[in-house]
């Protein structure tokens, strides 16, 4: 049986028998705008390109799996993002979504902020010429060594999140003779309409000073009495994906509920308020993401509400959007390897990637988009999966979508909005070597992060 016919297979728009659900196919060679980066296209034969850009010959010049970054974009969002709040708000781009010197230069040029949450990250941005004023270090467990180097670089804030590291921040500072800018990190009581693992300000977690319980309020109080840290004001960041603003909204009266507790007891209006990230991405069809303008003008909205409802002074509002800026602007281009009919079921397709540099659909359950690359196809559409070439059952890259039935061994798929957390999480696992992410601008592509060799693995094997 051929693999366009499909008697016993579902149909589209079927529900799939794991509850994913995969929209009918209106054109297989047709590209969502709110799915793809701005510059990608099909060219006259039907072959992706970006930025001018004919991804075959992407593949033939720096080989697949890669990385496919539209720099053009990434700028676009950034620009969106820092006119959209304004002079007077912090748009902290959040590196761990993916982070290279590249990056680093690009929104340093574009005029956004850098939130980092290790050592590495913080020595990416400082190799990188980021200005340690417009860095912000988060992270749960800092080690002394990591807070000893931001506050020498003399980072803009520190984010505190626990009493612990108010001690050890404090502490090196002083040795450092420094007074260290911090904030401190509250978990609000929301649980974001999110996956379970990426969910985190629900009280039963790792990050945060709890409100509940007067955990944050007690942290205030013991940050005012340190003469080496300056408190700037309060964090909170509520999940990751988020397309409704209701969770914000809540978030928001509650932080502004401690910035007035904090006045009545202290006689202290704090100038900072930071929300957080997890603004979502479209990754189907089937998701709807906001604009960056929306965004601000609904979290501007929201603080202003409550803080004129407390009689307080409207403090400086900072964002941290990672996936909103990066996720959308780069495409993972992998070539199929072979293509396997489940008769009545559906077809697998290999690819010569995998979990090990998409790690999100078996860690999240993710949804993604896919699509035919290096040619376009008038064939009948089959039901498929994209899986990878791991000894894992649960490798999968795109768990369901329609691809055209005569895919062949060599065809190239991209899987777009891969910019965000795909390289970040990238592993070498079976000793797969991760991708090269490839930058692409106005008909000129160029490597930022080089593919990984097996000298690089048996370099660090010293046994």
């Amino acid at each position: 049986m051929s693999r366009s016919a499909h008697p016993a297979g579902p149909r589209h728009g079927d529900v799939l028998p794991e509850g994913h659900y995969t929209p009918p196919p209106s054109d297989l060679n047709s590209l969502d705008p709110r799915v793809w980066a701005q510059t990608v296209e099909r060219t006259a034969e039907g072959a992706l390109s970006v930025g001018g850009v004919d991804v075959r010959r992407l593949a033939e010049e720096f080989g697949t799996p890669a990385y496919v970054m539209d720099e053009n974009d990434f700028r676009a969002r950034c620009r969106a993002w820092r006119e959209a709040f304004g002079p007077d708000a912090d748009v902290f781009y959040a590196g761990k979504a993916f982070l290279s010197r590249a990056v680093v230069r690009w929104l340093h040029e574009e005029g956004l902020n850098l939130d980092v949450c290790s050592g590495g990250e913080l020595a990416t941005a400082l190799a990188a010429g980021m200005p340690p004023e417009r860095i912000a270090l988060h992270g749960n467990n800092k080690s002394m060594e990591e807070i000893t180097r931001a506050v020498e670089a003399g980072v803009g804030r520190i984010v505190v999140d626990s009493f612990q590291e108010i001690a050890r921040v404090a502490h090196v500072a002083r040795r450092l003779g420094r007074r260290q800018p911090v904030q401190i990190r509250v978990t609000v009581g929301v649980e974001a309409h999110t996956h379970e693992f990426i969910a985190t300000a629900h009280e039963d977690q790792k990050f945060g000073l709890a409100l509940a319980g007067g955990q944050a309020a007690e942290a205030v109080r013991r940050v005012l009495g340190l003469e080496s840290l300056e408190l700037t004001g309060i964090h909170s960041h509520i999940g990751s994906q988020i397309f409704d603003m209701a969770g914000f909204e809540v978030s928001a009266r509650r932080v502004v509920g401690l910035l007035t507790e904090v006045r009545d007891e202290h006689g202290v209006e704090l100038p900072e308020i930071d929300l957080g990230g997890g603004l979502g991405i479209a990754y189907t069809s089937e998701d709807d993401p906001r604009e960056p303008h929306e965004i601000a003008k609904a979290l501007g909205d929201i603080v202003t509400r409550e803080c004129e409802a407390a009689g307080l002074a409207v403090p400086r509002l900072s964002v941290e959007p990672g996936r909103a800026i990066v996720g959308p602007t780069a495409f993972t281009l992998y070539e199929v390897g072979t293509v396997k009919e489940l008769e009545g079921l559906r077809t697998y397709v290999s690819v010569d990637g995998g979990m090990s540099d998409n790690i999100r659909t078996a860690l999240y359950d993710a949804e993604y988009s896919v699509t035919l690359a290096s040619r376009a196809s008038e064939a009948e559409p089959m039901l498929s999966r994209v899986v990878g070439k791991h000894c894992e059952s649960g490798d999968i890259v795109v768990r369901d979508a329609f691809l055209p039935a005569d895919l062949a061994p060599g065809d190239l798929l991209a899987v777009p909005a891969t910019g965000a957390y795909c390289r970040s999480m990238a592993s070498n696992y079976n000793h797969a070597l991760r991708p090269p992410v490839i930058a692409v601008r106005d008909g000129e592509a160029r490597t930022i992060v080089r593919r990984e060799t097996e000298e690089d693995l048996l370099r660090l094997d010293v046994g």
